[in-house]
C-alpha cells in the first residue's frame, strides 16, 4: 500500500468487554477531493490486510479509510466475552465511535457481513451510514456443522495450512479457479495466522442467527455482491439478504468465489462509490 507516515495513524480501541482492536485510520492521498469515510470489516480467519488493494484504491479515490482487525484476528485481542454476531456488531459500533466515522460506507466481507449487518439492524445510531457494502455474505442459513467447525480448530488442519502447496488446496474451494497463486498464499497465510480455537469459535456462533425480519425496517442504500462461484455461503442466502433490505441493490459476479475483497477489489470500490454518490444527491 503505497502510503507515507503522514498519512497513516494506528490506534488501539478498547471495548466494554476489554478486547483490544487493532486499528489503522488512512487518509486520502493529498489533493484528492474529500470523498467521505469508509469502513472496512474483513471476515472471519481473515485480517486487515485482505483489504490492501481495495483500502489503497479508495484512499486514491478521496476516502478517508478505516480497516480493522475482528477480535481475536490479526493483531486484536479476544476480549472476555463469548464470540456472537451481536458482539461484532458493538465491536464495530465502537470502531465507527471511536474514529469518527459514524457517516462511513460500511464494507463487510463475509463474517465482516454479518457484523455490519448486526449493527445496521440493533443501534441506534446505524441510521446515519451512507451505505453497505456486502461481499459473499448473508442473513440467515449459517448453521456449521460438527464437521466443519472441528476442522477450523483442529491442530492438524493448522500445520497443514503453514505448508503452502497444502494449505492452498486445502483452501482452494474458497476462490475460484484460475486465481493468481499469490493471492491464493495471502488467503492462506491469514488462516494459518489464525488460531485454531479462534476459528472454530467464530464458525460455531452464527448457528441459528437469522437476521431478516430485524433488516426488513433498515433503509440504508446497500450493494450486495455474491461471487458465482462462492462455495462457502450459498448465492441463494444473499440473493435472500438483498430482498429483505428495502434499499438493496444485488449483482452475481461471474468467476468469483467467495474470498471478493482479494478476487474483485475493484467491484467493492466501484460499488462504495456508488453508493457516496446516491448520498450527495
Amino acid at each position: 500500500m503505497t502510503t507515507t507516515p503522514e498519512t497513516t495513524h494506528e490506534l488501539t480501541i478498547r471495548t466494554d468487554d476489554g478486547a483490544d482492536l487493532a486499528v489503522t485510520v488512512l487518509a486520502p492521498l493529498p489533493g484528492t477531493p474529500s470523498s467521505g469515510d469508509v469502513v472496512l470489516v474483513h471476515g472471519w480467519a481473515h485480517a486487515r490486510r485482505a483489504w490492501g488493494t481495495v483500502a489503497d484504491r479508495l484512499i486514491r479515490a478521496g476516502h478517508r479509510v478505516v480497516l480493522y482487525d475482528q477480535r481475536g484476528h490479526g493483531a486484536s485481542t479476544e476480549g472476555r466475552t463469548p464470540v456472537s454476531v451481536e458482539r461484532l456488531g458493538s465491536d464495530l459500533a465502537a470502531v465507527l465511535a471511536e474514529t469518527g466515522a459514524r457517516e462511513a460506507v460500511v464494507v463487510g466481507h463475509s463474517g465482516g457481513g454479518f457484523a455490519a449487518l448486526s449493527y445496521a439492524a440493533t443501534s441506534p445510531s446505524a441510521g446515519r451510514l451512507r451505505g453497505l457494502v456486502l461481499l459473499g455474505t448473508a442473513a440467515h442459513g449459517q448453521d456449521t456443522p460438527d464437521s466443519e467447525v472441528k476442522m477450523m480448530g483442529s491442530p492438524v488442519f493448522s500445520r497443514a495450512l503453514r505448508r503452502p502447496w497444502l494449505g492452498r488446496k486445502l483452501l482452494g474451494s474458497t476462490m475460484a479457479k484460475g486465481v493468481d497463486p499469490i493471492i491464493l498464499d495471502v488467503n492462506r497465510q491469514m488462516f494459518a495466522a489464525t488460531l485454531p480455537r479462534v476459528r472454530a469459535d467464530f464458525f460455531r456462533c452464527t448457528r441459528g442467527w437469522d437476521l431478516r425480519e430485524a433488516l426488513a425496517s433498515v433503509t440504508i442504500p446497500a450493494v450486495v455482491l455474491h461471487g458465482e462461484a462462492d462455495k462457502v455461503i450459498d448465492i441463494a442466502l444473499a440473493e435472500t439478504l438483498a430482498g429483505v433490505l428495502p434499499g438493496a441493490r444485488f449483482e452475481r459476479v461471474p468467476d468469483a468465489g467467495h474470498m471478493l475483497p482479494l478476487e474483485r477489489p475493484h467491484l467493492a470500490v466501484s460499488a462504495v462509490s456508488e453508493l457516496t454518490s446516491l448520498a450527495s444527491r
